[in-house]
């Protein structure tokens, strides 16, 4: 009896055909994956699990913490910034409703878009949270934290006695 009549169409006895670069769903997943990224790199505001990201600039300076965040269409109103525990925290939520009729078509279209995301920040640094600015113009929301002008804790040395 001829074994090879009994497998799968297509199939070889070669068990690597399958585990690499030659699995046809493997490349065709990969394909999938790599066309996605290309589409979707361009969107302002990507998303991810439910939630939006928006472009975000992070620099840290002398000074302490720079942050610029895209966020087009969204009202300052809608914005929320926390710093708590060493983690700056910027939320946003975004609702736009546009209704069109034509009597004379008697058509009725409603468009609706709703999305809120979050980022988290962690400060590397103890920040000054008396001080921290935030400025919104233009569906650009500049944030500067600053550092802390707390002494920089020195050093102790200790001495070791004997015995």
């Amino acid at each position: 009896m001829n074994m090879r009549s009994m497998m799968p169409f297509g199939r070889s006895s070669s068990p690597t055909r399958y585990a690499g670069e030659g699995d046809p769903f493997a490349q065709m997943r990969r394909e999938m994956e790599r066309l996605f990224d290309t589409f979707s790199s361009d969107w302002p505001m990507p998303v991810a699990s439910g939630f939006a990201r928006p472009k975000v600039d992070v620099a840290e300076t002398e000074k302490g913490l720079e942050i610029s965040a895209e966020l087009p269409g969204i009202d300052q109103k809608d914005i929320s910034l926390d710093l708590a525990d060493g983690i700056l925290t910027l939320k946003a939520e975004h609702e736009e409703k546009k209704e069109e009729k034509d009597e004379k078509k008697h058509y009725h279209v409603v468009e609706r878009s709703h999305g809120s995301f979050m980022r988290r920040f962690p400060i590397p640094f103890e920040p000054d949270a008396d001080n921290v600015q935030a400025h919104f113009d233009k569906g650009v929301l500049q944030i500067t934290v600053p550092r802390s002008k707390a002494p920089e804790k020195q050093a102790k040395k200790i001495a070791i006695n004997g015995g």
